[in-house]
């Protein structure tokens, strides 16, 4: 084959494989609602299980209900016959897929679920199959075609399958008021996890790391602090401990700007005053989002508590480390 024809051949396979998406908007109604109302008042777990590219794509329906709020597992419908029936208990619901609706080891199990009372939701391609007359809610993902030309490789029905699994699974997230935090506490090794789960007090600077100074210290004490605490910025109390203002880099750049005598200007004609800060329970990805919109000078935060008294900073780089950003 030449390009044109591999590009043409990606081109219809993709043509086909959208139209049979699209055609499944049609058939979301009372069965759908059905199917979800059913899960929403499962008390035990969703338990989903498929033979072949069915049970590839089953597993990844299992995989995104957890992740998404709706506790579920995956079976194997072969190894159910031989033992893992007993990890489904009547609290349960299930959802079995099969295109043809007529898989035998699926058929194996469907009286025994039914003597347990167990809801089963069936997805088939074919609506007068045995399994989708046999289960309590039946989804129709049938498609016109399959995209492989010899009309034997489940790929168009698998597509059709993935996506009214992701429409039950994200109907349910809805549905359950599912929120990115919620989401991020099942992914708290990966990047989500991170920029959701992270607070300013894991990542700020404290105790000795602090850069502080007194409201009526010079300048040069100022930017001896700076240095010692490496933070391209110092914090500015009174003597009641309170934050009166915030020195950074870009404060040193406009000091010099305007001639002053270093050796003996006072920092509080230097300083930034009433600077923005945040509080140490605050989302680290909250804070990052404060010094991206105010573009802050230097990206540096002071970290106070209820009585504006510093209790921390940060700045881009420990974001940065903290894989926040």
């Amino acid at each position: 084959m030449d390009k044109t024809a591999l590009i043409n051949s990606a081109r219809r396979v993709i043509g086909i494989e959208a139209s049979a998406a699209a055609a499944l908007e049609a058939r979301i109604d009372g069965e759908f609602s059905r199917a979800a109302e059913l899960i929403l008042a499962c008390t035990g777990r969703v338990v989903v299980t498929g033979m072949g590219k069915s049970g590839h794509i089953g597993g990844k329906l299992a995989a995104t209900l957890a992740s998404t709020g709706t506790p579920a597992f995956f079976v194997h419908p072969g190894e159910a016959s031989h033992g893992d029936l007993g990890m489904i208990v009547d609290s349960d619901v299930v959802i079995a897929l099969s295109y043809s609706g007529e898989t035998g080891e699926i058929l194996t199990i469907l009286p025994l679920l039914k003597r347990m009372g167990v809801p089963l939701i069936g997805m088939t391609g074919k609506p007068e199959s045995t399994l989708a007359t046999r289960a309590d809610v039946h989804l129709d993902v049938s498609v016109e075609v399959e995209a492989c030309p010899l009309e034997l490789a489940p790929t168009s029905s698998t597509t059709a399958a993935l996506v009214m699994g992701d429409a039950l699974a994200i109907a349910l997230l809805e549905a359950r008021n599912f929120t990115a935090e919620d989401f991020a506490r099942s992914h708290p090794g990966g990047a989500l996890g991170r920029r959701l789960l992270l607070t300013v007090s894991d990542v700020m600077h404290t105790g000795d790391g602090l850069p502080l100074v007194s409201h009526d210290a010079g300048l040069r004490e100022a930017l001896l602090e700076m240095t010692a605490k490496g933070l391209g910025m110092t914090g500015v109390i009174d003597s009641t401990g309170r934050l009166t203002g915030l020195f950074t880099d870009g404060d040193l750049r406009r000091t010099l700007d305007r001639d002053v005598d270093i050796k003996n200007a006072a920092i509080a004609d230097c300083m930034t005053r009433e600077p923005r800060t945040v509080g140490p329970d605050m989302l680290a990805a909250e804070a990052l989002r404060i010094l991206e919109t105010h573009r802050i000078g230097g990206g540096a935060l002071m970290v106070v508590d209820d009585n504006q008294r510093p209790v921390g900073a940060l700045n881009m780089q420990d974001l940065l480390r903290a894989g926040v950003i």
